[in-house]
């Protein structure tokens, strides 16, 4: 008898930690009520840019609709296409503007490489927005 007893509160002990283990973590992103940015950005997103002289190469982040009111952290790294760490990297934590400009610099000679733009909301980490292009320094 003891020993249904005892298997009758492990059961049950059981269904009661399963709905709280199964559900979402605290670390899944939450959904939000914002509308998505809107964003272009200069050189244009998707684009192959011809070779270049440099040193620096300039892009331009413009959020063109929607910019939340809690502002964006703009992320842009630049990367060996071919692979390899990157050689750029800048994190603007708390832009409340519509325009951000960065300078890319350090890109190596005749190599072709990828510049990757992520633009992700303060105020709800799912609305993001992500884009690239890719240029070379002659």
């Amino acid at each position: 008898m003891k020993k249904i007893v005892v298997f009758g509160l492990l059961a049950l002990s059981i269904i009661a930690i399963t709905p709280a283990c199964g559900g979402k973590g605290k670390d899944d992103p939450k959904p939000c009520s914002e509308t998505a940015m809107i964003v272009s950005t200069d050189p244009a997103n998707g684009s192959t840019q011809a070779p270049g002289i440099g040193p620096n190469f300039t892009l331009t982040v413009n959020i063109t609709a929607n910019l939340p009111s809690a502002g964006v952290e703009i992320k842009v790294t630049a990367a060996p296409e071919a692979g390899g760490a990157a050689f750029y990297t800048q994190t603007l934590s708390d832009v409340k503007t519509n325009v951000s400009t960065f300078t890319i610099t350090n890109t190596p000679a005749t190599t072709a490489s990828k510049v990757d733009i992520t633009v992700t909301s303060k105020g709800c980490n799912t609305n993001k927005w992500t884009g690239s292009y890719r240029y070379s320094k002659k």
